[in-house]
């Protein structure tokens, strides 16, 4: 009986100590979030069936799209521009879709991926998904 009421207590203990734990899904991508890599604030929105991405603060205002292969959209801000567009849910934490670079004007395919509720995670893809890599963001509070 002592050595069940032990295990009983321990289990608890257990319990207590790892605090609440909250289920994460894709919707949890939804809010706005900042690019610790460059300062910028990007919201995540539901648009169509599945989610858009759109910069809403860069550091430097006055910043545009010099690198977009259109010459005719080298002179639009960055604030403003969609990244993602119309991604779809592919598992249970992740947005699957195509996603703009302003820093090289191109687009990649790629995911966003909810890692808790206060970070996700931004990968773009080459090489036929085989080579990903990207920044985890922090939800703006």
């Amino acid at each position: 009986m002592r050595v069940a009421g032990m295990a009983l207590g321990a289990g608890l203990l257990l319990i207590c100590a790892s605090g609440p734990s909250f289920a994460q899904s894709a919707e949890d991508a939804l809010g706005v979030w900042e690019n610790p890599e460059n300062g910028s604030h990007i919201q995540i929105a539901k648009c169509g069936g599945g989610v858009c991405a759109t910069v809403v603060k860069v550091k430097d205002p006055s910043r545009t799209d010099t690198q977009n292969p259109d010459p005719q959209l080298r002179k639009r801000p960055i604030k403003g521009i969609v990244i993602m567009n119309g991604a779809t849910k592919s598992d249970a934490k992740t947005w699957s879709g195509k996603l703009y670079n302003t820093q090289d004007g191109q687009t990649y395919s790629g995911t966003l991926s909810v890692v808790d509720k206060n970070h996700v995670k931004l990968q773009g893809c080459v090489m036929g998904g085989l080579v990903c890599k990207g920044p985890t963001w922090n939800r703006v509070q």
